[in-house]
């Protein structure tokens, strides 16, 4: 188990009720997390809509994470 920092941003802050949180987890990758809070909180957006991010810089879905990091979770936002 790692203990990280997650952010949430747009439908999945509204979906989650919170903006962050630290969670203790088994995931060993962003993806991994992801699923994991999608399960846990019903989030509607699959992997493929959402950009993952760690200590500020996107990364790759398979990124291991790491104790102490922080995640956001970043869904498609529309602009005007």
């Amino acid at each position: 188990m790692i203990t990280v920092h997650i952010q949430y941003f747009a439908i999945l802050r509204e979906q989650r009720g919170l903006a962050r949180e630290t969670l203790a987890t088994p995931a060993p990758t962003a993806v991994a997390l992801y699923e994991e809070l999608r399960a846990r909180h019903g989030f509607t957006l699959p992997p493929d809509r959402v950009r993952a991010a760690i200590n500020e810089e996107f990364v790759a879905w398979d990124t291991p994470l790491r104790e102490g990091q922080t995640v956001v979770f970043i869904p498609p936002v529309a602009g005007g």
